[in-house]
């Protein structure tokens, strides 16, 4: 379930502190009205985490870390390297 951040269009609250985070579902409806004070509320666009890109394995890392490294000859047929 993603993370959705708010804000307040006006106006402070000590309920919410005038910014929050909701995890809600993709098939929720749009959020129009914060849950505690019952304000008008909008969406904020705000960064995400991405998995970091790593350099290709080695055949010999592979078999380090204790994999079988096979080489493909034909359709169905492998060899062990």
């Amino acid at each position: 379930m993603p993370l959705y951040e708010y804000e307040l269009c006006e106006g402070d609250c000590i309920a919410c502190g005038g910014r929050f985070t909701l995890r809600r579902p993709l098939s929720a409806k749009p959020l129009t009205h914060c849950p505690a004070c019952k304000k008008p509320v909008r969406k904020l666009i705000s960064t995400f985490n991405s998995p970091l890109k790593l350099k290709p394995v080695s055949i010999s890392d592979a078999k380090a870390a204790g994999f079988t490294v096979l080489k493909k000859l034909g359709k169905g047929e492998y060899e062990r390297q």
